[in-house]
């Protein structure tokens, strides 16, 4: 799978030089920016790692305009049930309960480690990102996508009302509705639906997350506090039968791209 547009080009990494540049993109996202850190994190090398990647499929947005070896502006990592048998897990199971997912019986990919680099962010990257998903998407027939999104720091009294908007207004139906591990169960509806601040709301909310919401996508049970990663999760998930004529064109745009 392969999209090329102008001097941008999306397509999978092929060989451990692409790994690593990928990883060096999210070092500078989720480490240099967001204060991130993990037990295989090489802060030497400055790569962004864990033992999970080997088992990923590693989708890369390039911009030929920049120098060699500074191409990759853009990375998702994405894997499917195969490859988590491989794995023994998902990554995401070690933060939320996928059984529902799992016991389905439909196709399912997990999205994770979605990172632009600064400069392109707010443009048109994502969306050539987003396209190269799509078309990933419809040659392997996926019919349930999911991941965890984050929310920066660890202090909950200011996740209030996105949280809790999030759980009243965006709930996943029972039959996709992961929950959050009871060990680290988090609540989300920490301030009553009557009692929203929709605008303060929806300003709290991560650009990639209220994305997803604009696709159709709704959240898991409960959130999960990352600390490693200093952030807050939340768990996404997209199911393609529920998305609306609207919402699948734009992965028709990226299938047939």
């Amino acid at each position: 799978m392969q999209i090329d547009d102008g001097h941008f080009e999306v397509r999978l990494a092929t060989d451990a030089e692409d790994l690593r540049a990928a990883q060096r993109l999210r070092y500078e996202v989720f480490v240099g920016e967001l204060g991130g850190d993990g037990p295989l994190v090489d802060h030497q090398a400055r790569l962004e790692q864990d033992r999970f990647d080997p088992y990923f499929d590693h989708l890369m947005l390039l911009d030929h305009r920049r120098a060699a070896g500074d191409q990759v502006v853009g990375v998702y990592r994405l894997m499917g049930d195969a490859q988590a048998r491989a794995a023994g897990q998902f990554y995401t199971e070690d933060e939320y309960d996928l059984q529902v997912l799992k016991r389905s019986g439909r196709r399912l990919l997990e999205l994770g480690r979605s990172c632009l680099h600064a400069e392109y962010r707010g443009g048109s990257a994502m969306m050539h990102l987003w396209n190269g998903l799509a078309a990933y998407v419809s040659a392997r027939e996926i019919e349930v996508m999911f991941g965890v999104a984050s929310f920066h720091g660890t202090d909950i009294a200011p996740l209030a009302q996105p949280l809790s908007f999030l759980h009243h207004r965006h709930l996943a139906p029972t039959d996709i509705r992961v929950r959050a591990r009871a060990e680290a169960f988090l609540r989300m509806d920490l301030v009553p639906e009557d009692q929203l601040d929709r605008p303060a709301a929806t300003r709290a909310i991560p650009s990639l997350i209220k994305a997803y919401l604009r696709l159709g996508g709704f959240v898991g049970d409960g959130a999960f506090i990352d600390r490693p990663f200093n952030c807050v999760d939340v768990c996404l998930i997209m199911d393609t039968a529920r998305m609306s004529d609207r919402h699948r064109a734009i992965y028709q745009k990226g299938a047939s791209a």
